[in-house]
């Protein structure tokens, strides 16, 4: 592997590891073994610290491919709990709100569903990275503070209900660039007259790259032992 001109990694990233963190690992992994101070190393899209799944990180001259991949079709499986609410919309935080679950039946998740396929409006979470006159928006939750987050506007594909357990539910959701998929289970809790958070998501694809064919880091150690 030639690091310096440029390669595609992707990796399934660790659950509790920021994106950052990842990143970091794979730079310092290379760099000890090319005996180099410095590499440039950044990746194709954010997971928050309690996602799992695809994660394409490029090195070198690569680098310079990072936008092209950050707007590929992604795709999701998330897990909702029904019925509770948290601020950042999954378990990063306590629950603060229930709500009442017993009209909720498969048909009306099937419903609801169906609503968000296509063009629609979302407002980003206030525990995210959107920035906000110089500050990301977490900055100011953090800190109590209240701001206003504009509404983005992105295509959702397909969604689909792949479990029904209430107050259990798990979709698939294939999106485009810029959807949280923590606002579209606030959004669909909303929507099915209850609450929900997000308690497990994987990323499963960006574009033609699914989590099947991902990289571990103990993989990418032995690659780089091999070399």
């Amino acid at each position: 592997m030639n690091f310096i001109e440029g390669e595609i990694l992707v990796f399934n990233k660790p659950l509790t590891w920021t994106s950052f963190a990842l990143v970091h690992r794979v730079r310092a992994m290379i760099c000890r073994k090319l005996k180099v101070k410095k590499l440039k190393v950044g990746h194709a899209g954010t997971l928050d610290p309690l996602a799992t799944g695809v994660m394409i990180i490029c090195t070198g001259k690569a680098t310079k491919r990072i936008e092209e991949f950050q707007y590929q079709t992604k795709e999701y499986i998330a897990t909702l709990l029904v019925g509770a609410t948290t601020p950042s919309f999954d378990l990063e935080t306590k629950i603060d709100n229930v709500y009442p679950t017993e009209h909720i039946k498969k048909e009306t998740v099937q419903q609801v569903l169906a609503q968000f396929v296509g063009s629609i409006r979302q407002v980003p979470p206030v525990f995210s990275a959107v920035k906000i006159d110089g500050k990301r928006a977490y900055e100011y939750a953090r800190s109590g503070e209240e701001v206003e987050i504009k509404a983005k506007e992105l295509v959702i594909d397909e969604i689909e209900l792949i479990d029904y357990s209430l107050p259990k539910i798990t979709i698939r959701v294939v999106c485009s660039k810029g959807t949280y998929i923590r606002a579209l289970a606030r959004d669909i809790g909303v929507a099915l007259q209850s609450g929900a958070h997000l308690v497990a998501l994987e990323r499963t694809r960006i574009g033609e790259y699914r989590i099947e064919n991902c990289l571990t880091l103990d993989d990418f150690q032995k690659i780089i032992d091999s070399e």
